[in-house]
């Protein structure tokens, strides 16, 4: 165990002196999490976390095939994972659509559980700054937590004994299985373009989103409890019975439970 932690310890410094250097570290094919600025004409302009360099997206790379409205897939003060195309010394070309439902799942994931951390650690400390800075020294934010579950000694480093056992407590309370929740719909069309405006519509989805077969598929949440499962799934489904209307595809849940 102690290789493995000494492993990440060293994998840590060597990402953490690399993100303190230009934002010029950021190289082709690098997935980024951005958040979206504004939209001007065709190009869409994007803020990337922990970066300054600027960075955009023109339309054919926010997604395949034809696009009526540009707002259906990006908007202001949305975050949306994306993949580096190419580098210059004063912007970055970034797209949006040749990421696919893996990568963004795994960014996403990151990015929450530092956030969680974040959110720990602020309910626990006085001085919660202080204390992530050190802990970004030796470990990636988000494998931190993970890495308390295997050796919460290590929690000694960073916390007083009363703040470690509080963590200790919360860290056992969240090791309780998720709720899972399925949610079975169909969408077609009779259209010839019927199959890419689909596809347009689920890719947001992509990951929790399952073809059945006969136009029928089946979206699956995940979340600690039944209720906030229920209501994640409630609201990916209006969006996409929303967007099947404006297509004029027809679309109808199965499961109204």
């Amino acid at each position: 165990m102690q290789q493995a932690l000494n492993r990440n310890k060293r994998r840590k410094n060597s990402s953490k002196s690399s993100n303190k250097e230009s934002p010029m570290i950021i190289k082709e094919s690098d997935l980024v999490l951005c958040t979206v600025k504004k939209i001007e004409g065709t190009t869409v302009f994007v803020e990337i976390s922990d970066s300054e360099m600027p960075a955009s997206i023109m339309l054919p790379e926010v997604s395949a095939g034809r696009i009526r409205n540009l707002r259906d897939f990006v908007s202001p003060g949305k975050k949306i994972v994306c993949k580096v195309l190419k580098v210059h010394p004063d912007n970055l070309e970034l797209t949006l659509r040749r990421v696919t439902a893996k990568e963004r799942d795994i960014v996403l994931e990151k990015n929450k559980k530092a956030l969680t951390l974040k959110k720990i650690v602020s309910t626990l400390s006085s001085n919660p700054e202080k204390i992530l800075e050190k802990i970004s020294e030796s470990y990636e934010l988000s494998d931190f937590l993970e890495e308390a579950k295997e050796s919460p000694k290590i929690l000694d480093e960073f916390f007083s004994k009363e703040e470690s056992k509080k963590l200790e407590k919360i860290l056992s309370e969240k090791s309780t299985s998720l709720k899972e929740i399925k949610k079975t719909f169909i969408l077609k069309s009779s259209s010839p373009s019927g199959l890419s405006e689909i596809k347009s519509i689920l890719s947001p989805y992509n990951s929790q989103i399952s073809y059945l077969g006969s136009s029928k598929f089946s979206l699956q949440i995940s979340s600690p409890t039944f209720k906030e499962a229920e209501s994640q799934a409630l609201q990916i489904l209006e969006k996409i019975e929303k967007e099947a209307k404006v297509h004029s595809l027809t679309f109808e849940l199965k499961d109204k439970r």
